[in-house]
């Protein structure tokens, strides 16, 4: 399930946007343009499926940070969806979810004033005059489930809110499966903005040896991940391998998980010139990150939407198209936005260029633009992406 269109209302910098994204996609513009207030709103909608929609709002400082220019009375998100396998038909199966928070007075507080999952907005409906097909309306007086077409509506005390009705879709409206399968795939998102690989951070400790198939948001459980793969999939080791002695050459032999106290284990990596593995703990910023990639996008089943944030941060210009290749390949199954300032990264996906958002601060909103596919194809035949964007005609072009 990929998002088709994007149309974000009041939230933060983008006052009122409209993003149509493809498989594969960069993300460029200056600083404080508000690249990352994409991320921040696909962010925003994991937690509402997630049941996480109150913890995220309060972590970001309630709702006057949220909101544009910290005096919009709410926030609108509407996103338009692929159609969940085993439907096919982008017409009459994609999915529209809709959500709504509206701000209580001057207050950091919120509630949910509207949500809508269905085949198309009331709106769409009624001007391409087909069906409308609800699986979940909600107001502020009522919040109703579709089975069929029965209609379910839930009791006050069971909805909170400030929780979206989605995110309770792997509870007391797990019946309805079509409702499930669109929570369970947008819960499933991975918007990655913060790995930490300082000398403190959890990466670089022993942890716990469990079975854990999906890097976290921060990162943090990659061993147990990179662990859980590697030692169940050959296709993902091969993977791993083949990547790590492209970046540091035939030196690499293999990651290591040699156990350690109280069921933990760590991670080495065997270098065929030395006798000792060197443990996370010793590993530098960019290796960690390197591999870090690598998890996330070498996976055999990777997360439905992957978004992240400067995938350039601490690599050699040598690695970066050994990540653009394996994202090339994550994109055929998942969607996959980057956000970047890296001319070098940019050069490294060659003559197929992904889908390139140029995101402009026009006084002090975001502007969303994504190329023109011909005019960048005609400059493509000449440049390279990193070359157009180091020239600024890339930010420039129409």
């Amino acid at each position: 399930m990929k998002i088709i269109q994007l149309e974000v209302e009041g939230f933060r910098s983008l006052k009122s946007q409209t993003w149509s994204p493809g498989d594969l996609n960069v993300v460029i513009g200056p600083n404080a343009s508000g690249k990352s207030n994409i991320l921040r709103v696909l962010e925003m909608l994991n937690a509402a499926a997630s049941e996480r929609l109150g913890r995220y709002v309060q972590n970001e400082g309630g709702m006057e940070p949220l909101v544009w220019d910290g005096a919009a009375k709410g926030i609108r998100v509407r996103a338009k969806m692929t159609p969940i396998p085993p439907y096919v038909d982008h017409l009459k199966d994609a999915l529209t979810y809709e959500l709504c928070l509206a701000r209580l007075g001057k207050s950091s507080s919120y509630r949910i004033d509207h949500e809508l999952l269905s085949n198309f907005s009331k709106v769409e409906a009624e001007e391409m005059r087909v069906p409308l097909k609800l699986l979940i309306e909600r107001d502020p007086q009522h919040a109703v489930v579709f089975f069929d077409s029965q209609r379910v509506e839930a009791p006050d005390e069971a909805v909170s809110q400030e929780e979206a009705v989605l995110g309770m879709a792997g509870g007391p409206f797990a019946a309805n499966k079509l409702v499930h399968e669109f929570q369970k795939e947008l819960a499933s998102w991975r918007v990655h903005q913060d790995f930490q690989t300082n000398s403190q951070a959890r990466i670089r400790s022993p942890q716990v040896a469990r079975a854990e198939s999906q890097v976290s948001t921060d990162g943090q459980n990659l061993i147990a991940v990179l662990h859980t793969l590697y030692s169940e999939s050959r296709q993902f080791k091969k993977e791993v391998n083949k990547a790590m002695r492209a970046a540091f050459g035939e030196d690499f032999e293999e990651l290591l998980f040699p156990p350690d106290a109280d069921q933990r284990i760590q991670m080495q990596i065997r270098w065929r010139s030395l006798q000792r593995g060197r443990s996370a703990a010793d590993l530098s910023d960019g290796t960690l990150r390197f591999l870090f990639l690598l998890a996330v996008l070498a996976n055999p089943s990777p997360a439905p939407l992957i978004a992240i944030d400067e995938p350039e941060t601490g690599l050699h210009p040598s690695m970066l198209p050994i990540v653009a290749e394996y994202a090339r390949e994550a994109a055929n199954k998942a969607q996959v936005i980057f956000t970047t300032h890296s001319p070098e990264f940019l050069s490294a996906f060659g003559d197929g260029a992904p889908t390139t958002t140029v995101v402009e601060c026009r006084e002090g909103e975001s502007v969303l633009r994504v190329l023109s596919g011909d005019t960048l194809a005609y400059w493509l035949k000449d440049y390279t992406l990193g070359e157009l964007y180091r020239s600024s005609e890339l930010e420039a072009m129409r």
